[in-house]
């Protein structure tokens, strides 16, 4: 899949204080940085990474063999390892992305399955509903819970879908 583009200020605050991790990092690339500063910096960084798996296992993701390492330099989450099928590692791309201070996912995932089709990628705007998006996507506002339950568990109402939030669109069936 590649480099897929998320809304940095949008998303899940994984650490207290959200953006904290990329702040820093903008700060430390502007100033000079007092020696240990890097380390304080890569802890925080590893702190997102292991947020974002331990995310990924409550949304009941098999995180076994997957890697999650984040660049905040870059604000950008590079995935690898092996996921069953093509829903899963969509999924993981969304748990990584939909993160406050997270800009970009490099997936690296392979499928242990071959490939599988895949969705497309859908950025809510202000004003959306699932319906909305339901009816400009596949022409029938009433399909609103194939968007819904392509999204789970990540989405647990599908009323409650936020500007800037990626969703996944599976292609029509």
């Amino acid at each position: 899949m590649g480099l897929i583009s998320f809304l940095k200020e949008a998303g899940e605050k994984m650490l207290h204080g959200g953006a904290d991790v990329t702040t820093t990092a903008a700060t430390a690339a502007a100033t000079p940085v007092p020696d240990g500063a890097d380390e304080g910096l890569r802890a925080k960084e590893r702190t997102l990474e292991r947020a974002i798996l331990d995310y990924m296992a409550a949304q009941n993701l098999p995180t076994s063999g997957v890697t999650v390492r984040f660049e905040s330099a870059s604000a950008r989450v590079y995935l690898s390892g092996t996921v069953p099928d093509q829903q899963t590692r969509e999924k993981m791309i969304l748990c990584s992305g939909n993160v406050q201070g997270v800009e970009h996912v490099d997936d690296g995932l392979v499928l242990r399955g071959g490939d599988g089709a895949e969705s497309q990628w859908y950025t809510v705007q202000s004003g959306d509903s699932l319906s909305k998006i339901a009816q400009d996507m596949y022409g029938d506002d009433s399909r609103y819970n194939t968007i819904f339950e392509a999204n789970q568990p990540m989405l647990s109402d599908p009323n409650q879908i936020y500007p800037g939030q990626k969703l996944r669109i599976p292609a029509r069936a």
